[in-house]
């Protein structure tokens, strides 16, 4: 195997490592380790209290280079995750994870992402305990974490990981009568979060494919479709349209590219999607 028996850190401290380690060391013969003391919250928190100021894959390195260097390993993980409106189907929510593969010994990259609409990401303000049980029952609770803190900008006061109706009910009441309503959400932390785990599974399955894929010049692992060409031909007037027409993948060591069709073989687009016919 390509990577047998190297070692591999799993940048994470949120659980990650139950779906992660099982695919990459069954797929590429590494033996994984997770740290019991490393902090990637300091790279920012969902809830806010530590603010973000990267992009995914600038943390999810940062995350890599911190384990590495405090471990003293050279081949690591790191994923990222982020929620909000679908790119296309903005009234759906949605679940991108983004996972990083960094092998330091040979100047490595590779990454893979997925999104999904299978996501309970949510949040409400509550008054009752009827709108709290409403809330619970939609998001999926108690299988699904949730987070109560007081409502508006401040997080000083912050419950996270309810997983008990018993503990869920005290902290709603005690919030509740201290700031008049509660703002509930959904906990995206990834052990809390059964449905984010089978997203960033999903998107490990494709980052192991990615580094399966090797260059046809050099073998270099990691190739892959790196960008999309648009211009497919609408079917009535002919005019390019903004979808894909084919791919080109990309060896980020010796450059090599090629262009590899659509999997559908599709040539020609429904006029629905034409700026000309449908503007």
């Amino acid at each position: 195997m390509l990577y047998g028996h190297r070692k591999l850190v799993i940048a994470t401290m949120h659980g990650k490592e139950n779906v992660i380690a099982p695919i990459l060391q069954q797929g590429l013969g590494v033996t994984c380790f997770t740290p019991g003391n490393l902090d990637t919250d300091k790279f920012g928190t969902f809830t806010g209290e530590i603010e973000r100021t990267m992009d995914a894959i600038d943390a999810a390195r940062q995350k890599c280079l911190q384990a590495m260097q405090l471990y003293n390993y050279d081949l690591c993980v790191a994923s990222e995750g982020s929620f909000g409106p679908h790119p296309s189907m903005f009234f759906i929510p949605a679940n991108e994870e983004l996972i990083l593969f960094m092998d330091a010994r040979n100047g490595i990259e590779i990454v893979a992402r997925e999104l999904s609409t299978a996501t309970n990401f949510n949040s409400r303000e509550l008054t009752t305990l009827n709108q709290l049980n409403k809330f619970a029952s939609e998001v999926g609770f108690p299988s699904h974490a949730l987070i109560l803190r007081q409502p508006g900008e401040n997080r000083s006061e912050i419950k996270k990981g309810i997983v008990e109706p018993a503990l869920l009910e005290k902290y709603f009441l005690q919030l509740v009568e201290k700031y008049g309503a509660v703002h509930a959400e959904t906990d995206m932390r990834a052990m809390y979060n059964p449905s984010r785990m089978l997203v960033i599974a999903a998107a490990t399955k494709k980052l192991l494919h990615r580094i399966k894929s090797t260059c046809p010049q050099c073998g270099t692992p990691g190739f892959g479709i790196t960008e999309a060409k648009k211009g497919l031909p609408c079917s009535l007037c002919s005019l390019p349209t903004q979808s894909t027409l084919y791919y080109i993948c990309q060896c980020n060591q010796c450059h090599y590219n090629k262009m590899e069709e659509r999997p559908d073989n599709k040539k020609i687009e429904d006029p629905m999607y034409c700026d000309f016919c449908n503007p």
